[in-house]
């Protein structure tokens, strides 16, 4: 009996610690599972954090990378051809200048080139502008546009200080477009106005002949002569034309007409505008008054002038080529533009050295320090 008793009491501290081995086990395995799920979890967090820093970075690259490339607007390249440099010339590429910064700002490059009185030169101009890919082309005068026009059929062409468009482009029916790649402004002032404003200053029955003094090579200049020929005949001065081929020849027909003529009306004339020292120191001491077609001539040698703003004609200009690069504007329908603000001017320094007493009605010319 006894030995029975101490075979069970050995069998049930076995039992016992087998057991207590069992739930040692089980309490170390929950302790695995759970660091595990714990570490698992961690790294779960750590991988969803970097995702979002990711995603973060991510974005903000993208909204960098929106920045610069957002769109600034189209750029364009003008090329201005200028026949010659003189005042109503320089201020017109001035007007146009200043339109074209106006409405485009800094999205417009203007490569201004002069011919210097050169009607081949500006075809070189021309023809390495159409070379150069311009996105357009001003013409400066009549021979800047027909070079202009001469070069391409493609670039559009801008016009300004041209007459008559219809006389420059040889067009038959003129309907106040060209129907071709060209548009522009006119510095044409009414030309029976100016016939008036010649009466009006040297009647016919003091003054009876008139000199028509102008240059050959501009047929713009053709075209006013005659038409305010018709306009002076029947006012009831007798008219004489008075022409030179270029520059050099400028004198000595400037001295005959001085000699021939009571009083002189020069057009808007390029090649007179740039002589109008040589044509002054032959008019003054022959007593020869000069009526101007524009302001430039007449500071430089004319008694008076029915003025239009060179510079706002440009502007205007400017403006014209801005709607056609930015809008696509043809050209080939768009009117050609005439000045509307018309200003009676005199040279109180022209006629106090010829003894002339200003009319009524015109407004004096400013004169700078310089001249006086």
């Amino acid at each position: 009996m006894k030995f029975k008793k101490l075979m069970a009491l050995a069998l049930a501290g076995t039992l016992a610690l087998a057991i207590s081995g069992c739930g040692g086990s089980a309490s170390t395995s929950s302790t695995d599972s759970t660091e595990a799920t714990t570490e698992e979890s961690t790294d779960t967090a750590a991988e969803d954090t970097g995702d979002t820093e990711a995603a973060d970075d991510e974005a903000e690259e993208v909204e960098v990378t929106e920045e610069v490339t957002e769109p600034t607007g189209d750029s364009y390249t003008v090329g201005v051809v200028q026949l010659v440099q003189h005042p109503a010339l320089d201020a017109a590429t001035e007007g146009f200048e200043t339109a074209l910064s106006d409405e485009l700002g800094d999205n417009v490059e203007v490569d201004v080139q002069n011919a210097a009185g050169d009607s081949a030169q500006c075809a070189t101009i021309a023809n390495t502008f159409v070379s150069s890919g311009v996105d357009l082309i001003m013409g400066n005068a009549t021979a800047a546009l027909q070079a202009a026009q001469a070069a391409t059929a493609d670039i559009p062409v801008v016009g300004t200080s041209i007459t008559d468009y219809a006389t420059a482009l040889s067009i038959d029916d003129w309907s106040g477009t060209t129907g071709m790649n060209v548009t522009g402004y006119s510095d044409l002032a009414p030309l029976d106005q100016q016939a008036d404003m010649v009466a009006e200053w040297f009647p016919a029955d003091t003054y009876p002949n008139v000199g028509i003094l102008y240059c050959t090579a501009e047929p713009n200049s053709k075209y006013q002569s005659e038409v305010i020929t018709g306009y002076l005949e029947d006012e009831g001065y007798t008219v004489t034309e008075y022409t030179f081929a270029d520059s050099n020849d400028v004198s000595s027909v400037a001295e005959t007409a001085c000699q021939d003529s009571d009083v002189i009306y020069i057009p808007t004339d390029n090649t007179a505008a740039s002589c109008t020292g040589i044509i002054r120191e032959i008019a003054l001491p022959a007593k020869t008054p000069i009526i101007a077609g524009e302001e430039g001539i007449m500071e430089g040698c004319g008694v008076a002038t029915l003025s239009i703003s060179y510079y706002d004609m440009g502007y205007q200009a400017g403006l014209m080529a801005a709607d056609i690069l930015e809008n696509g504007t043809d050209p080939a329908t768009t009117e050609i533009g005439y000045a509307k603000d018309l200003t009676k001017k005199y040279n109180p320094q022209i006629c106090e050295e010829l003894g002339i007493e200003p009319i009524a009605g015109y407004e004096a010319m400013e004169v700078s320090e310089e001249e006086e």
